[in-house]
């Protein structure tokens, strides 16, 4: 099976040494197995979406050495297709009417995302009264909701979708389509075999994989690099106060995040000298 691997990041400010990293590794794991690196702009969250960004994002990309094989698709430009997807799911995809504050005073738990869990009041209709704001996907009642798979940097994951997480939002009240959906979509579309991106989508990677089998398209190999922290520990985000990268200095910092992933690329003299370098250690590293 030949690979195909894909960047996708959001266009919510400019890059910045977390999305390196998670960039870096996922261009590393491509081109050190011989595959195909796609990018993707995931802006379905439009609301969020920052103008400019995602063409800075690209022209920053081609700055740092990473070019993408291929075209580059936007998730705005597809609501038609998530649209199909979600109708292929036929009833077990239902529309809620329930408010955020009514799903916290369920008090059913906090997801691992820190969204509480939701507590199926919508499952079987909509209540008098009440008006479709969001469509969910049920998910397996508890004894039958446990799905895991082997991550190649974080191991064995298991999650039970029922009590952890609870039926999965497929369109947002907002009118966009979630993301859970338009990424298992988009992967299958594009045929990605392999799924390099950081550990806080660890623990959307089950309902993902849950909605692949419902679908019927094929489960990548997911692999989760730690994220980049800030000295209070927060990932580093825009909302965090992340800085942007600094496109003069891509050397350096491309070998800083090479080292934030353990890899040992040895103070280089060029570009070209660090791409050899870092492909042949992360290949020495995940050989298959």
């Amino acid at each position: 099976m030949a690979y195909i691997g894909r960047f996708a990041p959001s266009p919510t400010g400019p890059l910045h040494m977390g999305s390196l990293v998670a960039a870096l590794a996922s261009y590393l794991d491509a081109r050190a197995h011989g595959g195909t690196w796609l990018v993707r702009i995931e802006d379905v969250d439009e609301a969020r979406t920052v103008p400019g960004s995602a063409e800075a994002i690209l022209a920053a990309l081609d700055i740092f050495g990473m070019r993408h094989d291929g075209e580059v698709i936007w998730q705005s430009r597809r609501k038609d297709v998530y649209a199909a997807a979600c109708a292929q799911l036929g009833a077990i995809a239902y529309p809620c009417g329930c408010s955020r504050k009514e799903i916290a005073d369920s008090r059913i738990g906090i997801a691992s995302d820190g969204a509480a869990v939701y507590p199926g009041t919508c499952r079987h209709g909509l209540a008098p009264g009440k008006t479709a704001r969001a469509i969910r996907l049920r998910v397996p009642d508890p004894g039958a909701d446990e799905v895991g798979f082997d991550d190649r940097w974080m191991g064995r994951v298991t999650q039970h979708l029922a009590t952890e997480v609870g039926d999965v939002v497929l369109k947002r009240a907002d009118g966009f389509w979630a993301y859970q959906l338009a990424v298992v979509v988009d992967d299958a579309e594009q045929g990605v075999t392999h799924v390099v991106r950081g550990a806080d989508l660890l623990d959307s990677t089950p309902r993902q994989i849950y909605l692949q089998r419902l679908l019927g398209v094929p489960t990548p190999r997911y692999l989760h690099v730690p994220v980049v922290t800030n000295a209070a520990g927060e990932k580093l985000s825009k909302q965090t106060g992340a800085l942007a990268l600094d496109l003069a200095r891509p050397l350096e910092q491309l070998v800083e995040a090479a080292g934030f992933l353990g890899l040992a690329v040895e103070a280089p003299a060029t570009m070209e000298v660090f791409w050899e370098r870092a492909v042949a250690a992360w290949g020495r590293r995940f050989p298959d």
